[in-house]
């Protein structure tokens, strides 16, 4: 059987039998693979817990007919252990790595939506932001890099030059009095502000937002990222959002 090494992320983990799991990654280099990892719930298992959700790991892997088996790993960053022990930051995590299995598909190519998903959870683990602000803006560029960007500042339909102040999900963002339609919202200017600034990386911006303007955009960006998947992500129902959060 070939083997082939590559860098990934662990997405989840499922039980296979009475010592197994499969293990779900999103690769570098091949993008989503799935792979048994054989004794690893075993006490003395070789692997350890470095085969854990939010795991950034070096595999060696055999490919095999179904499913491919991993023969070696290395922790590259163990940013699951250190996410896990805040809740906020692990329910982040958790819909980040929802969101990431969702957007991909097994075997195929995915180099941004994997730096992506490795600079979210590298920025939770660091504590340079707010839990909130890092999930927000990943689910926002991650469903841009898979050809759903939102308009916050033209309009979505016919293009016309912005600020405009409606928010029409289904039309791609903002909409102009024209193309306004019903059932659109009216955010706070704030708001769609702090939106173009998660989705450009501008976090100088993001960070001096105030939490009302945080919250109302955490419930645009998810009702624009279930409408793109056509079904919720189950995790963002326990992501904390009633504190403020603290970086650091």
């Amino acid at each position: 059987m070939p083997l082939y090494r590559d860098s990934g992320v662990v997405l989840r983990t499922h039980k296979l039998g009475e010592a197994d799991r499969i293990i779900t990654v999103l690769t570098r280099g091949r993008g989503k693979i799935r792979t048994v990892a054989k004794g690893v719930r075993r006490t003395k298992s070789k692997f350890g817990a470095r085969l854990e959700p939010g795991m950034h790991v070096d595999l060696q892997c055999y490919e095999g007919r179904n499913l491919d088996t991993v023969t070696q790993t290395e922790s590259i960053d163990a940013w699951g252990d250190v996410i896990a022990r805040d809740y906020a930051r692990w329910t982040a995590a958790t819909a980040i790595l929802e969101t990431a299995d969702r957007l991909t598909e097994e075997h195929e190519p995915a180099l941004q939506q994997y730096h992506l998903l490795a600079g979210a959870l590298r920025s939770l683990a660091q504590g340079d932001h707010a839990a909130e602000l890092v999930l927000d803006a990943y689910l926002l560029r991650s469903l841009a890099v898979a050809g759903w960007a939102p308009s916050f500042h033209d309009c979505a339909r016919c293009g016309d030059e912005g600020p405009h102040r409606a928010f029409h999900v289904a039309s791609g963002g903002v909409v102009c009095r024209s193309c306004r339609v019903p059932g659109a919202n009216a955010p706070a200017p704030e708001t769609l502000t702090l939106l173009a600034s998660l989705l450009a990386g501008d976090w100088v911006v993001a960070d001096a937002s105030l939490d009302r303007h945080r919250r109302e955009g955490s419930g645009l960006t998810a009702a624009f990222l279930q409408w793109h998947l056509e079904r919720g992500v189950l995790s963002l129902r326990h992501v904390d959002r009633t504190q403020p959060q603290r970086t650091g």
